[in-house]
């Protein structure tokens, strides 16, 4: 017994847990990327196991507990974190075994008290005609088989077959005759595709319709009838009231109750088709019967209907195949359903006996019901996209009735539901709320105070006398006073090389363009006015027409100017003279795409290409073929991928020398404040004066700009400018941003502030780096006044990085932490913070951690990371998403700093030697020190930031744990950091030498976490807006650069550390 408690409690246990749990998620978000989030519960989350080591980890968390007195006053954190942890899984099994959610949709007007399960379930009814039996309801979970070769379908298919399979058998017994339901077959995201057969002995008529606004195709099977849109249509099956399509002697003859008409593709010849008239069938011919148009392409073929996997956005039914059997007789059904559908049940009978089955979601009844009086939608000015959505009910149950709005962070508690803002449906012609309920008291209450408990004692690690974190504080300060000087030989750095892109050859046509434009170029005053005209972008954002134009030159040319033309001066340019762009070579294409170069007709040298040469003479559009073909697939090459982005530059300039982006005109009175751009001056609604006024400006504009070139007097245009901002400001000013928030977007824009601490970020750590390499060599006062004036500029620019954060924060009206760029600043300047905070007493940290943020800054602006300022989706406008993403990515910050730390450890045992060994132990001491601490606090930020999501999750849609990738990788590298945190507690793993090699490594994870989530798997927390990218190859440089420095320093410290 006591080997069983010590093996329980020990060490070594805590950290095998800690891998395999960390694995088996890992493992799960891989799962459900490839097969659906349904296999990855079916296969991980839910299963035995994967619950077995949850519950073995409360039982090492309980034994660890007098194993190691945590009771005792200078333990008490410690004793709170265990505690939490118990608390947290015992919420969680409550949650999951007795707890329930689900959906309810009310439409407008009406009132409902039941709501869809989210689970699913197999639910049958047996009945003799006389007595019925109590229906039976069973929960499970089915994996999708993976049919393909390869490691992850070998571990699904593994992972599948521990758990016993999707196989069940219900059993029962209705008045002395057995009954049972065995599963047969399951196929998620199910759809029928037809595979043609010769031997097969039924024939298929294809029909081919487009009801609905999108292509359907229909097989008819040989003496059958369909209903396509409410219209019957009859193959080979006479049939009145339905359109007949028949065989008479090999030829296919039609009869339809409607007139109409068929139209002959290869002629464009209309004929008639007359009412129950009997008329010959014409294949590929377009067949419009009282509006019901559809095409027959090819002659009835001989195939079979087979049942497969599809798209599951497209398909979100589930195909369940069971066998239904009693006494000696037995019948095959096939069930549709799947998560919040509920579809007719299939009826049968068999051996005396009548059965209903169905299969998805089931209704439960509330005690209560609710009336949606009033559902509301809110946009972004100008734009489609929601803005927040809101839910008027009323609450009735019995003689208590009472008010209450739900929205986005506004939650109905009653009578222990909880209703939550998730989603709605107005697509019909009655408005619909969806409100998520969930029904979890007690599994939310231990949950909760589970997580008090955890952010009390992780704050208390940080913040005791008596912990591990103030024991490293102690150790610290004793390496200060042992040294006599700290030696730093060479930091090495791996390098980024920028080459500046080689000249733009241009021909004389190009020659003549650029000189036209620079003919044109208005004054630099007079183009900054005209750029701080407001104009509302297509997601109904307002900004200055500086701001707009910058992002359309990023996106189109990668670049925020044109040859000698600032932003300003190229939108005058393009508003005043829009024609002269089709000419400008300035659509940049990918220098490795030399295919895509052939295609439109360019040298493979040229960088960029005008709009005219996407063109054939014809007018042709060169990429529409691949376009098309691009768009169709789910995963794209890397030629496919360039294509669409190419096609998109091309569509942004058209749009542009169209006009149809620059919206600068409000509309007087419109309900969603929308603008226009002149070209919508008559069809937009504009009355008598406003029409003239908005048709007339910029042409006007223009020949007094035309006119200023002559005699340089630009007070007429000016004045025609004047009245635009004038229009603005009388129409527009509900939703224009104030003057004082303008005046700052165009000083941020105009300084760049993070372009910019890129390179100052750099020189300042280079330059560190040089002066206390000198003050080791070479100590005198001057080396050390430079060394604090090197870390007194990175103060400086830590406080600007600051501002440039504050700024972006004002102008956007939000957190800005909200997509890629954003997060990448963000991590960079909390990467800085703690490196300022650590690296108090050490310059060797502050200049690691600046030469780490200047990493951090350039990656922000490579191509793939769009800076643009965007509206948020509506759930992420929340103030438990600027809590919990704040501290979840600043918590990147001590980690980097951990993971750079670890690298300069490694580097200093590798050029340890008999001469500087004393000094250099030291200086490994420090670092190593000073990254246990830093990991500490990146690790209690994690998991704090973390657990806070599941709270905004909670109080956002009512889950505070989804397996969500995001969250789970967080949760990974949570797990991750714990275990080396933990390695000084197991023999064996122990030692400065496993602590900085673990730590370098354990960054994958927060890469993970951080990127790969976003580029390799699917899930919610995808940024709102625009596109992945690929990972870039210095992340695999990194690996190889680590795992060499690692090995080259494990044979000095068993040289030097192994004597």
């Amino acid at each position: 017994m006591k080997k069983l408690y010590s093996l329980l409690s020990s060490t070594r246990l805590t950290a095998i847990l800690f891998v395999v749990f960390g694995a088996s998620m890992g493992l799960a978000t891989f799962i459900e990327n490839d097969y659906g989030t349904q296999t990855a519960k079916a296969v991980v989350y839910n299963t035995w196991w994967f619950e077995l080591i949850m519950i073995i980890f409360v039982v090492n968390f309980i034994g660890n507990i007098p194993k190691y007195k945590l009771w005792r006053k200078e333990k008490i954190s410690l004793l709170l974190v265990h505690l939490s942890f118990i608390l947290i899984i015992l919420g969680a099994g409550i949650t999951r075994y007795i707890g329930y959610e689900g959906l309810m949709p009310i439409r407008e007007g009406e009132t409902s008290n039941l709501m869809l399960s989210e689970k699913t379930y197999l639910t049958l009814d047996i009945n003799d005609g006389k007595e019925q039996l109590d229906t039976i309801y069973r929960n499970y979970l089915f994996a999708k088989d993976p049919h393909t070769k390869g490691f992850m379908p070998f571990v699904t298919r593994t992972l599948n077959f521990i758990r016993g399979g999707n196989d069940f058998s219900v059993k029962t017994n209705f008045r002395g005759k057995p009954v049972e339901v065995n599963y047969v077959n399951y196929i998620p995201n199910a759809y029928q595709r037809f595979e043609p057969d010769n031997n097969a002995p039924d024939a298929f008529l294809h029909l081919v319709e487009s009801g609905g606004g999108g292509r359907h195709d229909h097989y008819i099977k040989q003496g059958e009838i369909v209903n396509v849109h409410n219209t019957l249509v009859a193959f080979d099956k006479q049939t009145p009231g339905a359109i007949n399509i028949y065989k008479d002697q090999g030829t296919l003859r039609i009869s339809s109750p409607y007139e109409g008409n068929y139209m002959i593709m290869t002629t464009q010849q209309f004929i008639p088709v007359k009412a129950d008239s009997v008329q010959e069938f014409h294949l590929r011919s377009l067949y419009n019967l009282q509006g019901f148009q559809f095409v027959v392409p090819t002659p009835p073929v001989n195939g079979k209907l087979v049942t497969a996997s599809g798209d599951k956005d497209q398909y979100r039914a589930d195909m369940l195949e069971v066998q239904v059997k009693s006494g000696d007789q037995s019948q095959n059904v096939i069930l549709y359903g799947g998560q919040y559908m509920i579809n007719p049940p299939k009826e049968l009978s068999l051996n005396g006996l009548n059965f209903r089955i169905n299969y998805g979601a089931m209704q439960w009844q509330l005690p209560f019901s609710i009336k949606l009086r009033d559902f509301q939608l809110e946009r972004y000015p100008g734009s489609m996209s929601p803005k927040s959505y809101a839910s008027e009910i009323t609450v009735m149950d019995h003689n208590t009735n009472f008010d209450f709005r739900i929205f986005m962070n506004n939650v109905l508690d009653y009578r222990g539901y909880r209703f939550f803002q998730s989603g709605y449906d107005n697509s019909g012609r009655v408005e619909e709320t969806r409100l998520s309920v969930n029904h979890d008291v007690a599994g939310t209450w231990f949950t909760y105070i589970g997580y008090s408990l955890l952010y009390t004692g992780l704050i208390m690690i940080l913040f005791s006398k008596t912990t591990r974190f103030a024991d490293l504080r102690r150790k610290l300060n004793e390496v200060k006073t042992k040294k006599a000087a700290l030696t730093i030989l060479a930091v090495v750095v791996s390098t980024l090389s920028f080459s500046q892109q080689p000249a733009h050859t241009h021909s004389i046509t190009d020659a003549q363009v650029d000189s036209i434009l620079s003919a044109q170029k208005v004054p630099e005053d007079m183009a900054t006015s005209f750029g701080s005209l407001i104009i509302q972008d297509e997601g109904g954002r307002m900004k200055p027409v500086n701001t707009f134009t910058s992002e359309l030159l990023r996106k189109v040319s990668k670049h925020d100017n044109y040859n000698g033309l600032d932003a300003n001066q190229v939108a005058v340019s393009m508003v005043t003279n829009p024609r002269l762009w089709l000419s400008v070579p300035f659509i940049y294409i990918n220098p490795n795409n030399t295919k895509l170069r052939d295609i439109i007709g360019i040298p493979e040298d040229q960088k960029y290409a005008r709009f005219t040469d996407f063109f054939n003479n014809m007018g042709t559009y060169k990429l529409g073929p691949d376009v098309e073909s691009a768009s169709k697939k789910r995963i794209k090459t890397k030629y496919e991928q360039s294509v669409i982005s190419v096609n998109e530059r091309v569509n942004l300039l058209y749009q542009a020398i169209m006009g149809n982006i620059f919206k600068f005109f409000p509309l007087d009175g419109d309900e969603n404040n929308k603008w226009h751009s002149a070209l919508e001056s008559q069809s937009a609604g504009y009355k008598g004066t406003d029409s003239l006024f908005v048709s007339t400006v910029i042409p006007l504009y223009s020949q007094a700009l035309q006119k200023a070139k002559q005699d340089q007097n630009y007070s007429e245009a000016n004045e025609f400018l004047e009245s635009m901002h004038k229009y603005q400001h009388k129409f527009g000013g509900a939703v224009m941003p104030s003057d004082q928030k303008v005046k700052l977007e165009l000083f941020y824009n105009k300084y760049d502030i993070f372009k910019g601490l890129f390179w100052q970020y750099m020189l300042a750590s280079v330059l560190l780096f040089l002066f206390v390499i000198t003050q080791i060599f070479n100590r005198s006062k001057l080396v050390d006044l430079l060394v604090k004036v090197g870390s007194a500029i990175i103060l400086l620019l830590f406080v600007y990085h600051t501002l440039g954060l504050a700024v972006r924060w004002y102008i956007s009206g939000h957190a800005p932490w909200s997509n890629a760029y954003e997060s990448m600043i963000y991590v960079a300047w909390s990467t800085m913070l703690f490196g300022l905070i650590f690296g108090r007493k050490s310059a060797l940290t502050i200049a690691a951690t600046a030469f780490v943020t200047s990493m951090l800054l350039m990656i922000a602006h490579w191509n793939w990371m769009d800076p643009s300022i965007s509206n948020l989706v509506p759930v992420l406008d929340s103030y438990w998403l600027m809590i919990h993403v704040a501290i979840i990515v600043a918590s990147y910050g001590p980690f980097t700093l951990s993971m750079i730390l670890g690298s300069i450890a490694l580097i200093l045992m590798f050029v340890m030697n008999d001469k500087n060994e004393k000094r250099l132990k030291l200086a490994i001491d420090e670092v190593t020190i000073i990254n246990e601490m830093s990991m500490t606090v990146g690790l209690v930020m994690l998991t704090i930031g973390n657990f806070l999501g599941g709270m905004w999750a909670n109080e956002s849609w009512g889950r505070y744990w989804g397996w969500d990738p995001k969250e789970t990788w967080a949760l990974v590298s949570i797990m991750v950091y714990a275990f080396v945190t933990h390695m000084r507690l197991v023999p064996g793993l122990r030692g400065r030498l496993a602590f900085n090699i673990a730590a370098v490594f354990a960054f994958a994870s927060i890469l993970m976490t951080y990127l790969g989530v976003n580029h390799l798997l699917s899930g919610l927390h995808s940024y709102a807006a625009g596109e992945s990218a690929p990972i870039p190859v210095q992340i695999w440089m990194w690996l190889g650069f680590s795992a060499l420095i690692s090995i080259l320093a494990y044979f000095r410290y068993k040289q030097f550390y192994k004597k």
